[in-house]
């Protein structure tokens, strides 16, 4: 009997490419859908900044060059709008980035067991609730007439909460509202990367009676330089373009003490103010490209032990 032989199968395409290639091409459908939502209106929006206003989006807009850079730059309320942006994003960062490591710090303990769960739930919640609806809620709550905050400041026998409707605590009150929005994220990030510290350094160190501070700074700390560079440079992109927030609770006031950068390019949009709109959303773009390298340039430098 003679035996038949059977072809050997084909390789398939997957077969057939080498790592490089099998990356390329799984890669290239997210690459070109960055470009296409993500770059390409970055581009147009630049391009924009250098038209007159009211030919920007027709056809064939009218290039004016840095003109409209040059009006906005001479615009006080524009410089007021960084100012305010800076301030509260150099707030905001610094208050979500403690409460959020010292929120995981207690997370982390033994001592909660399974109470932990709980606590961790109630700090995420936020996060994937829609922001809109979070937004509103706290507007009504900040409400100086029926607001659930003086209702209970006066059920405790303490002053009024002013909240948004006074220039001095408005942005305390942007503040706390995005920090129980926005606190629970950078928590998770803290929490995975306690997970892989070394615990071996902290046994050692409680062996030789190493005070706790001590040990936070010299030991927990430095292990945990990836989650606060991550944490910080995310926060510091999120609180430069603040903008859903001022919307719905407080429009930019009172007097212009809410008025941030993204704000302030929204109006000019909505007045048909285009291209200093575009040339606005343009400067807080590079701003907020240039100060991220900055913190993870930072971030790499820094000295941790």
């Amino acid at each position: 009997m003679v035996a038949i032989p059977v072809p050997a199968a084909r390789p398939t395409l997957i077969q057939r490419l080498d790592g490089a290639a099998i990356f390329y091409v799984f890669a290239l459908p997210f690459a070109a859908l960055t470009i296409v939502m993500g770059l390409w209106p970055i581009a147009l929006s630049i391009q924009t900044s250098f038209t007159e206003s009211f030919t920007a989006l027709s056809p064939e807009p009218t290039f004016v060059g840095l003109e409209n850079y040059r009006e906005i730059f001479a615009d006080p309320q524009f410089i007021r709008s960084i100012n305010l942006t800076l301030l509260y994003t150099v707030l905001s960062v610094a208050l979500n980035l403690t409460v959020a490591l010292a929120y995981a710090l207690f997370l982390n303990s033994p001592l909660l067991g399974r109470a932990a769960m709980i606590f961790k739930l109630c700090v995420f919640l936020p996060v994937i609730t829609p922001d809109l609806a979070g937004y509103i809620v706290w507007k009504w709550m900040y409400n100086t007439d029926f607001g659930a905050i003086n209702a209970g400041l006066n059920a405790l026998g303490l002053p009024d909460f002013a909240g948004t409707s006074s220039q001095s605590t408005a942005m305390i009150s942007l503040l706390i509202a995005e920090l129980w929005y926005h606190v629970g994220f950078y928590v998770i990030i803290f929490l995975a990367n306690l997970a892989m510290i070394d615990k071996s350094l902290i046994e050692a160190a409680r062996m030789d009676a190493t005070p706790p501070w001590r040990m936070f700074t010299r030991i927990i700390l430095p292990q945990l330089r990836p989650a606060i560079m991550i944490n910080s440079v995310y926060a510091l992109i999120q609180f430069l373009k603040t903008f859903t927030v001022v919307v719905v609770i407080t429009k930019g006031g009172p007097a212009g003490s809410t008025n941030f950068v993204s704000y302030h390019a929204y109006q000019m949009f909505d007045q048909a103010q285009y291209g200093k709109a575009a040339a606005m959303a343009s400067t807080l773009f590079a701003g907020v490209m240039v100060l991220a390298f900055f913190v993870y340039w930072l971030n790499q430098r820094a000295d941790w032990r």
